[in-house]
């Protein structure tokens, strides 16, 4: 068996090229069709049969399209699985709009839509599985909930000079505090999420994050 290590390692980056699909270079042009439909198949492999089942070959099979066609866009798997979660969920959620609520709005709003579709009704399957496997985890954290966090602390920050936001905040918390009712509340089902939803958890962050006085 693996160790923990080695799990993590089969991850690591080796090139660019293999970081994240290429819609660049020498070739064909890249058909965004192919992304669509191979992004639906993955989630609703996901959600019917776990990560566990899903393969290259059988997602190939699923859309139709040679294997060749996905491993030339998605190394393993992991890259596969990754890259529908965040195709689902946007990259740079947190779009600089000139002002704080404004920003956290749009993030939790990508949340929203994206739980709402078919990523909320896979989300348990793959949070069971990133459980049980160490790479996949790992891949998840790096591929998906990094850049979209980052996205977000830079608006904390632009808040900051702007003086929406007070100094030395804990802006993990922050960022869990801000994204944890979405997650919580597609898992467990136990109350609903509009459009109101977002306004509620927006309001409550920034009372935590505006100078004081204010």
């Amino acid at each position: 068996m693996r160790s923990r290590r080695q799990l993590y390692k089969t991850d690591e980056p080796t090139t660019g090229s293999r970081d994240q699909p290429s819609s660049s270079g020498v070739g064909r042009p890249r058909d965004a069709r192919i992304d669509k439909e191979v992004v639906a198949a993955v989630l609703d492999a996901l959600k019917s049969e776990g990560y566990e089942a899903v393969t290259i070959d059988g997602i190939a099979r699923r859309v139709g399209r040679a294997r060749s066609t996905l491993y030339r866009r998605w190394p393993s798997k992991r890259h596969l699985v990754a890259y529908a979660v965040v195709s689902e969920l946007g990259e740079n959620p947190a779009t600089d709009t000139g002002s704080i609520r404004g920003d956290l709005e749009a993030a939790v709003g990508t949340l929203l839509r994206a739980f709402r579709g078919p990523l909320g009704r896979a989300l348990a399957g793959l949070v069971a599985d990133m459980a049980q496997d160490a790479a996949l985890a790992f891949t998840i954290r790096r591929r998906v909930l990094a850049p979209r966090r980052r996205s977000m602390r830079e608006a904390l920050e632009r808040a900051r000079v702007r003086g929406e936001a007070r100094d030395g905040l804990d802006v993990e918390l922050v960022l869990d505090m801000l994204t944890g009712p979405f997650y919580f509340r597609t898992l467990f089902g136990h109350a609903p999420m509009s459009l109101k939803t977002t306004r509620e958890v927006v309001d409550c962050v920034l009372r935590v994050i505006r100078p004081n006085g204010e």
